[in-house]
């Protein structure tokens, strides 16, 4: 920990003159905000820290000896947080969890006051600057270019904070901290919901779905959910705006006599014809086998040939190969050999 001084009011939110109850009412609405349990992937270890962080300033200024202390040093040479870690550690390693979140202190209000307040069920009038409306969730979601084409409705899952199953909410057991909850009494559980996907939404898009968030307090409305719409690589076709890309494989003589092949799309193969003499990376284009536009449309398919080999030939295959190259043709490499003098 050091000699550096952490302000404790500062995290919290609250000035030097704030009453026990101000205090109390700060770390609860922050504890909901941070609760590792309510946040995955990278910022469930940002949210452990500031929890953590969170409980050490709580286990201080809810102290009256302890904020004396704090107060009288802090104001003249840096407050020793050493000792307060550990002393934390200590109770900590008692119940089996040492470097986790130390005792909140909350007497036996158990769960009807503080996960009630934790998580915004209060019956009483919310602190001043308390957000009454539910917050806001953010996740991602992605979706494949079919998805795109036609739309979908997507299964999300959510975390939800609900009772800790351990310690019935109470945040201890036998006098100790529930080391399942940290002592706040309180887990999270998942809920799925279903949200419609437009047809033609675009990569990076952010969804508002309005009262899927977080519940508010005292019965009022939930937050927002925002989801950040992913748009996942597909295996053949690649996206530019509204219109697809593919590449199309042709043998040499469908290029040079014309064909006519069968080709992908995101609905059902269809047949399309190979003029005579397609030079390689020359383009088809399909009308309106791409994605929906926003205005209603449809955008293009577009294919680039790309000419290959048969890996065997017959024996028969390459007499006419020899036949074809004892033809007269122009140097195929003539242009890049004049240019190459130009570098």
């Amino acid at each position: 920990m050091g000699s550096t001084t952490r302000d404790y009011y500062r995290i919290l939110g609250l000035s030097r003159a704030a009453s026990p109850d101000d205090i109390k009412k700060a770390f609860r609405r922050l504890a909901r905000q941070y609760h590792p349990d309510l946040h995955s992937g990278a910022a469930k270890s940002e949210m452990e820290r500031k929890f953590k962080e969170l409980n050490e300033a709580y286990e201080v200024l809810s102290d009256p000896e302890k904020r004396k202390q704090y107060d009288q040093r802090s104001s003249s040479t840096a407050w020793s947080r050493s000792e307060t870690h550990t002393k934390s550690r200590a109770k900590s390693d008692d119940f089996g969890f040492a470097g986790r979140q130390t005792q909140t202190g909350f007497g036996g209000g158990g769960f009807a006051d503080f996960f009630e307040n934790l998580f915004g069920e209060q019956r009483q009038s919310p602190p001043s600057g308390f957000n009454e409306q539910g917050e806001d969730v953010e996740t991602t979601v992605e979706v494949s270019l079919r998805d795109v084409y036609w739309g979908v409705t997507k299964r999300v899952s959510l975390l939800e904070p609900a009772p800790c199953a351990t310690c019935g909410g109470s945040g201890s057991l036998r006098g100790r901290i529930c080391h399942a909850c940290f002592g706040t009494g309180a887990r999270a559980e998942s809920r799925v919901i279903e949200v419609k996907i437009p047809a033609g939404i675009q990569d990076g898009t952010k969804m508002r779905v309005a009262g899927k968030g977080r519940p508010g307090g005292d019965g009022r409305k939930r937050g927002d959910l925002y989801l950040h719409v992913k748009i996942k690589p597909g295996k053949v076709f690649h996206r530019e705006g509204d219109d697809l890309h593919a590449i199309l494989p042709v043998w040499p003589w469908e290029a040079a006599l014309g064909a006519e092949v069968t080709v992908p799309t995101l609905t059902q193969p269809v047949r399309v014809k190979i003029p005579p003499g397609s030079a390689a990376e020359s383009k088809l284009r399909l009308k309106g086998k791409g994605l929906p536009t926003a205005s209603g449309g449809q955008g293009d398919l577009l294919l680039t040939l790309q000419i290959i080999m048969p890996r065997v030939i017959s024996d028969e295959a390459r007499d006419l190969y020899r036949q074809l190259a004892r033809q007269s043709h122009p140097d195929p490499r003539s242009e890049i050999i004049a240019k190459a003098q130009q570098d």
